[in-house]
Parts: C-alpha cells; structure tokens; sequence
C-alpha cells in the first residue's frame, strides 16, 4: 500500500488552549540516530504561528538538504501535554495505530535506502532542496501485521543497542584524546601557557575547494569514481562510503581527492555541523571533494594532528559557527577568508608530534572497537533491508 493509506502526513493542528505548555523542538534538537530533545517548554500561543506541530507518537521526518541526507528524525515521545511544536522543516507523519507502530513507521524513515530514494526526488535549488510531500504521500510499502512490527522493532532496538554501546566505547575513547589535548595545551581559548597566538592565515599553505558533481546516490563500483558528501566529515573522522556515484560520461571540472595525511574541513553545512573536520588516512583518487569540503594544507609550524584538535575545541569552533552566514533552516557557510582569520595558539612543533603519537595509540583500541561496531551494524542493515526492503 502506499505510506499516505497508513498515516496521516503533515496533518492540521488541533485546538488547544494557548496557555498550555508546550515542547518545542528546533532541527538542531532532533539528532541523526532518534534522539529528541523535547525539554525546551513554550507556551502555546507563542508557537502555534509560524511553527509546524506535532504531538505524541508522530514521526519527525527533516525533509530539508543536508538534515534529510544526514538522517535526522525522530519518533516524538515525551512531549510536555503530548504536544510539540518546531521546525517548518520536519514532515510530521502520523501513523494510524491501527495500522502501523509509530517506531516501525520511524525506522522506515530512518532506514538509508529510504533515505536515498527520498534524496532522488528533492526539488528546489542547491542548499534549499527539500522532499515534497507527494514523494511520501505515494511512497509504496509492504505494512506487515502490529505482531510482526513488534518483533520487528524489539530486533531492530537490540541490535541498535548494541550499536550505541560501540559508538559510546568510541566516543569515550575520543574524549580521553580531548583531555590529553587540554592536559597538553590547555583551553585554546584562554590560552593558559601562553604559546605564540598566530591566525591560521600565516600557518596555512593551502586551501583547495572540490567540485560538487551531480552524483547518483548508490555505492560507486570499482571502476568508477564518486563525489563526496558532506557527512563525510561530519563525524570526526573520514567515512568514504558516504559519497555518490558519478556517471562514466560526465565532465569533471575539477578533479580534487583526499590525500593521506591531509585535512579535510566542512566549510558548508548546518549550524551545529559547520566547521567539521577528519583526517585522511590514505589515498583516494576515486572520490571527488565537492566544493563545500576543502583541503587544509599547513606550514610545518603546525601538525596537522594538533591543528585537528584545535579546531574541533568547542571554543575554535563556536568561532566558525557564529561567523558562518546563511539562513535558518538552509546550509551555513564559513568563507576561506573568515576561516584564515581565526587566531590558535601555536605550541612548539615537538609538543605537537608527541600528542599525535599519542592519538595514534588511542587509535589502535579504536579500531578493535570500529570492527565490533561495523560487524554490528552490517547486521542491523541487513535486518532493515528484511524488514523494509
């Protein structure tokens, strides 16, 4: 049946008195694994204008480019009176229960396949595409029976659980990084031991922007090349099956890879994600950059380790995202000359190296934990490729 026979999609909201609190939820409070954040508490009149709204157990779908792509939604639970009120840029999608479970309806939303056929049929123009509401009002599926969907997502949540275990083994691991980045060096921001302040203009050979090819959005094959995406990056480190494939007969214009040891830097994306920033680990002449990811080249002043981290500080990078411009719900954009502009302090070279042998300790356990994680995940994909497919 189509998705519109199980759900009402961006329905009316209903009467309510405006003095009834309400949770507002804002883009940046829906995250790209289900996570919502619904603590932030409005009174009603304040948002029913100009906001779109929900209530408990709607499905938030961010029908706007890089969130879509990204993967943000959520299945909207714990809202204060079971209302909700928030970004004009989620699709609210109300399952009928006597049809559909509300996680089953947020796990085909969330499932890449999804994801990727949703980005096919985007319309509007670059930074601003979104995905109509027709695209999901005749999104055809297969709806099994409430008992199926059940043990559908009592499956899909113990693998996920699974999944989230890894990444926080990850994420901890990362955060002792961090405070042996601050045991060393101190808060860039207060600069603590007084290193030498010099802005990243003077310690920057290089800064070389790709091309944003229009790509198809599948896994290239072996003998073709791909642009990357964004969220590429966006994690921390470098993801290269995020990426669409390009034609055999289309024209590159510009011909930028990641080459090992370079640092790849997100000047474009959502306010939160700007500034974003991975290593490269070896070669990849396949894959494209696209002209919102830029390689970072340095002077020998600056190991491109420390310079990583010093950017990813909260402070270095609270300072792109309020000099990125654009507009609330679009792509934020950091300039080559606003990013030339921001001040670090700049330790000696040999401290620098010590802390990337350090990072390259750190990242041998990582990568015991990364193969878990992998492992797992492959299975919790090929059980929504079942369940979804």
């Amino acid at each position: 049946m189509r998705l519109i026979d199980g759900c009402d999609i961006n329905p009316k909201a209903r009467a309510i008195d405006d003095s009834t609190e309400v949770s507002f939820v804002a883009m940046p409070d829906v995250s790209e694994d289900g996570k919502i954040n619904t603590g932030i508490i409005r009174q009603y009149y304040e948002v029913k204008k100009g906001f779109t709204c929900f209530q408990e157990g709607d499905v938030l779908f961010a029908k706007i480019t890089p969130c879509m792509e990204n993967g943000k939604g959520a299945l909207a639970v714990g809202l204060k009176n079971g209302i909700g009120c928030g970004s004009t840029e989620f699709h609210v999608l109300r399952p009928d229960t006597k049809v559909l479970q509300g996680k089953w309806l947020y796990y085909l939303t969330s499932w890449s396949a999804f994801r990727k056929d949703a980005e096919r049929h985007m319309t509007g123009s670059a930074g601003q595409k979104r995905v109509p509401k027709a695209y999901l009002e005749k999104y055809e599926l297969r709806i099994p029976p409430l008992t199926e969907q059940l043990y559908q997502i009592k499956a899909l949540d113990h693998v996920k659980s699974i999944i989230e275990l890894r990444k926080r083994e990850i994420q901890n691991l990362d955060e002792l990084v961090k405070a042996r980045f601050v045991e060393m060096f101190g808060d860039p921001e207060t600069n603590c031991n007084g290193y030498p302040l010099k802005k990243l203009d003077n310690l920057v050979t290089d800064i070389i922007a790709g091309w944003s090819a229009n790509g198809e959005a599948r896994q290239k094959n072996d003998n073709e090349k791909a642009v990357l995406k964004v969220s590429a990056v966006t994690q921390g480190f470098f993801k290269p099956e995020e990426h669409k494939a390009l034609p055999a007969d289309i024209k590159i214009k510009k011909y930028v890879f990641p080459h090992k040891g370079d640092l790849l830097f997100s000047r474009a994306n959502t306010r939160e994600l700007v500034g974003a920033t991975a290593i490269i680990e070896h070669d990849y002449p396949d894959l494209l950059l696209p002209d919102k990811l830029w390689r970072v080249l340095f002077t020998n002043e600056l190991n491109t380790y420390y310079a990583k981290y010093v950017l990813s500080t909260e402070a270095i990078r609270k300072k792109f995202s309020v000099q990125s411009t654009g507009t609330s719900g679009s792509m934020y954009n950091v300039s080559s000359e606003k990013f030339r502009n921001i001040t670090i302090p700049v330790p000696a070279r040999a401290l620098q190296d010590d802390f990337e042998e350090f990072v390259h300790q750190v990242d041998k356990s990582k990568v015991a934990v990364q193969k878990s994680l992998d492992e797992t995940q492959k299975l919790f994909d090929s059980l929504m490729q079942e369940y979804f497919g």
